[in-house]
């Protein structure tokens, strides 16, 4: 019998009660550790877990993710910036160098951007005073409800709530849903205040898979660019990728906002993922689908 894909769900933060700590991704571990093969075998066993760094300020796992035995890397960068040490980095590094897939997300203003200095991966994400949008048009406030957060912010609309995503033809493996009137996945869960992410110059194998629209100013935003493998300077064959604009996307609160968020969260919420059947089933269909290609070659 084959063994199940190992995949690691990790925030950048240590465990916080009040904050986006892995418990909140509980629903997204529950699923993925619920998909079995044909003959009921599992097809992955997933670990979630928080940063713990040692002495020293590193993660022990992330650290060494190199000499891991696991096969991806789900990184929900939850950190105002310190969320990953040089030690952290370079582990990951090596993770993605020996073939190891990885998904990385974060969310508005600086949050998560922590990711900036992951090589390839992290120049796809840009924040408010790291590595900000090429295009200064776009250096402006989307979400002008909630007023403590600067851009990059793009509401596209409540936590709880769906938004439809424009995917982006040649329609990519990601976005394929054959139980989808249209086959294609057309629904993400929302959030009021996305980041933002782009293809980087070098990057010969990345696009743009999806985008969404703001439902305050009409702005046509980025919500995931996929990476294929290709070789860096050094000769290796890099796993594959996703960088993306919000880890809401993966968020309980944002699957059904009755499973509750961090004190600090004030916004209303809605609750049209749970009233759109369409909605579920394409997160299902879309977490099945990144599971199956960040898979090592």
């Amino acid at each position: 019998m084959p063994h199940p894909l190992r995949i690691l769900l990790q925030t950048t933060i240590p465990p916080t009660d009040d904050d986006w700590s892995i418990a909140r991704f509980s629903y997204l571990r529950d699923y993925l550790a619920s998909l079995t093969d044909k003959t009921g075998n599992p097809l992955y066993e997933v670990t979630a877990r928080d940063r713990e760094p040692d002495s020293d300020g590193n993660d022990p796992i992330l650290s060494t993710l190199g000499d891991s035995h696991y096969d991806e890397l789900w990184l929900f960068a939850v950190d105002v910036g310190d969320g990953l040490s040089p030690q952290d980095l370079q582990g990951i590094t090596a993770f993605h160098q020996r073939g190891g897939g990885i998904l990385a997300t974060r969310d508005h203003h600086d949050l998560g951007c922590s990711l900036c200095s992951l090589g390839i991966i992290g120049s796809a994400h840009h924040f408010h005073t790291h590595n900000p949008e090429p295009d200064t048009a776009r250096h402006q406030i989307d979400d002008i409800n909630t007023t403590t957060i600067l851009w990059p912010n793009y509401h596209s609309g409540r936590n709880g709530d769906y938004q439809t995503i424009t995917p982006i033809a040649p329609i990519h493996n990601l976005l394929k849903n054959p139980t989808s009137p249209t086959g294609v996945i057309q629904f993400f869960p929302a959030h009021p205040h996305e980041g933002a992410v782009s293809v980087p110059p070098k990057a010969e194998k990345a696009q743009v898979i999806a985008t969404g629209k703001s439902m305050i100013s009409g702005r046509v935003f980025n919500l995931a660019i996929a990476f294929d493998r290709q070789l860096d300077t050094e000769g290796h064959l890099l796993g594959r990728a996703v960088a993306e604009s919000t880890f809401h996307h993966f968020c309980d609160y944002n699957w059904d906002a009755r499973a509750g968020c961090p004190s600090f969260v004030t916004e209303p919420a809605g609750d049209t993922m749970q009233t759109e059947p369409q909605a579920i089933e394409d997160l299902q269909a879309y977490l099945r689908n990144l599971a199956a290609w960040l898979a090592p070659a």
